[in-house]
């Protein structure tokens, strides 16, 4: 299968070049070792090749000896590599030397010894519209947020190709696969993460309960859902049981929330701490429901969640490079925006999300963002923030009130 370009190829790239390891983490399937492999001068498959167990007890550097940069593929399968690698890394006095790709975040003994200066962390996630050839490519996000306007045609994605998009997902390995073929593929995903993948993550846990528990997160995808709502949800697991396989599920990359922002607000307003709730790729979720393009064209409120969700993680990939962090907001007088990328500098630029465009919902998204940003306190070195409406389909512009209308199908980095 021919290789799809990534975003995350630029990152690796500069990874490599400032630290000697880099750990490259994200869901299984989503590309990871394919990416790897287009810059490794030598591969080791922890979770396949026989003759590894008896190198790992015999001497776990034997596993690195090859050409650099070695990639160690599926490292988690064994976590003595990870000071393994430190000290090769030390040792080495060069950047560049190995890849560790992994569907698991380190365990405990690896946050001990974090590896700072030694490992660069570069996420990653399922194809963006971007990289998977449905964005049309007319509107840069870049140019967005230094200012200029967007300017384009309605976007070549229309609304049944932007359903159809949503229910077969961005997996690069079913690329080429039929509508229905990829949906029962990631049927069975989710069946693998709820009787194996899961327990790669402290102890075993009921296959069931994890089905039960993922499908109440599909259907509260995009929204604040607590976690004693998702407990009287899923109706057999107490809020610690919940907490414990929503912490395992984060920890393969199942699961992604996106937090809570923090500001000063100029009203006595307070700003909610709950994170909204987003499975890996949008068709996770559907999946989990039940159903495919031509249910969410009859539920058009589930549509409108699950654009949502695909919203966010397209914004997760282009603000990625940028050292952007998305994060939503909602305070107590009701004002909230959608998804809000942060930068470093303070800066940050906020979108609503919206799959219909017709006038009065970009009117009625554009006010709502003008009244949350005017109770923002500005930091004083910081911009105006770029505020934005992400809609299903339609032209890209910028509104008399400085507001921008950017369609998802045109967005690239």
């Amino acid at each position: 299968m021919e290789y799809l370009p990534r975003i995350a190829d630029g990152e690796l790239d500069q990874a490599l070049e400032r630290a000697g390891a880099v750990l490259i983490e994200g869901p299984k399937a989503c590309g990871k070792t394919e990416t790897a492999t287009r810059r490794a001068a030598s591969i080791v498959h922890l979770d396949a090749d026989p003759s590894v167990p008896a190198q790992i007890a015999v001497d776990p550097s034997l596993v690195l000896e090859g050409k650099r940069p070695r990639l160690l593929d599926e490292w988690q399968f064994y976590p003595v590599l990870w000071n393994t690698v430190r000290r090769a890394v030390d040792a080495a006095g060069a950047g560049g030397q190995f890849m560790l790709t992994g569907s698991t975040a380190p365990g405990a003994d690896a946050v001990r010894h974090s590896g700072a200066g030694r490992f660069a962390r570069l996420r990653m996630r399922t194809l963006s519209l971007y990289e998977s050839g449905d964005s049309d490519g007319s509107v840069s996000l870049s140019d967005i947020l230094e200012g200029r306007p967007p300017r384009a045609v309605a976007a070549q994605l229309d609304l049944d190709r932007l359903l159809s998009r949503i229910a077969s997902g961005g997996w690069p390995g079913l690329w080429g696969l039929s509508a229905s073929a990829k949906i029962a593929s990631i049927r069975d995903y989710a069946q693998t993460v709820a009787t194996v993948d899961i327990d790669a993550v402290g102890r075993t846990r009921d296959p069931a309960r994890v089905m039960r528990l993922m499908r109440a997160l599909a259907r509260s995808t995009a929204t604040e859902v607590t976690i004693s709502t998702l407990a009287r949800d899923e109706a057999s697991l107490s809020r610690d049981a919940v907490r414990d396989y929503i912490d395992a599920l984060a920890r393969i990359f199942v699961i992604e929330d996106q937090p809570a922002w923090s500001a000063h607000l100029r009203s006595s307003a307070t700003l909610r701490k709950e994170p909204k709730r987003h499975l890996a790729d949008p068709s996770l979720a559907l999946a989990l429901v039940g159903g495919d393009a031509a249910a969410l064209r009859r539920d058009l409120g589930f549509a409108g969640q699950l654009f949502e969700s695909l919203v966010v993680h397209d914004l997760r990939v282009l603000a990625q490079p940028l050292g952007g962090d998305v994060f939503h907001a909602r305070d107590s007088a009701g004002r909230e925006i959608d998804a809000i990328i942060q930068f470093p500098s303070g800066q940050w630029a906020g979108f609503e999300v919206k799959l219909g465009g017709s006038a009065d919902t970009v009117d009625a998204a554009a006010a709502g963002m003008l009244r949350f940003a005017a109770n923002v306190d500005a930091d004083g070195d910081a911009d105006a923030p770029v505020l934005t409406v992400v809609t299903g389909t339609g032209p890209s512009y910028r509104r008399a009130d400085g507001v921008n209308v950017v369609a998802i199908g045109a967005l690239v980095p």
